[in-house]
């Protein structure tokens, strides 16, 4: 392994830290604490989205990085299309890079959703308490689709790693 290669799997590793690390972090630690708080569903969601964004100025440019480190080690593998389906690790290159375009449209459906008017509406109260609650849950199972598919693209990432 060159020095070069070295380096891109570090990027690739460290930046991967950042989006699962935080990804998970949000579901796994804030999202339950902001739900046994006592404060209104409004403030709790405006608390989610606020953290969201903050997080997505990190996240999005490590989603970046990871697409790209990810493309340029498989550059030769994805080269030659035949090898995709005639070996193993092929398959699991193709199913990971499945479950990259399905992360990267599960996470700008979530980034819709909590748009700029929407939060103005939260603020301003112009949302009913149904409203407010469907909300919720559309942002907390996005929020575990993103997080489950990216723990299965980093095991796809291990078996990649190991040549299986």
């Amino acid at each position: 392994m060159t020095l070069e290669q070295a380096i891109l799997t570090w990027i690739h590793l460290v930046s991967a830290a950042v989006w699962v690390g935080g990804s998970l972090f949000i579901g796994a630690v804030l999202a339950p604490t902001l739900k046994k708080m006592s404060t209104t569903i409004e403030e709790r969601i405006q608390m989610m989205i606020t953290v969201g964004r903050r997080f997505n100025k990190i996240a999005v440019p490590s989603l970046i990085i990871l697409i790209v480190t990810g493309l340029y080690n498989s550059h030769q593998f994805l080269s030659k299309p035949d090898l995709l389906l005639a070996t193993s690790y092929g398959t699991f290159l193709t199913i990971k890079i499945i479950l990259v375009i399905a992360l990267i449209i599960a996470f700008v459906v979530h980034v819709r959703i909590i748009r700029n008017d929407v939060e103005e509406k939260i603020v301003s109260k112009q949302m009913s308490e149904e409203q407010l609650q469907k909300l919720r849950k559309k942002i907390i199972i996005l929020g575990q689709v993103i997080v489950i598919i990216s723990v299965a693209i980093l095991f796809f990432a291990a078996v990649l790693d190991v040549g299986i």
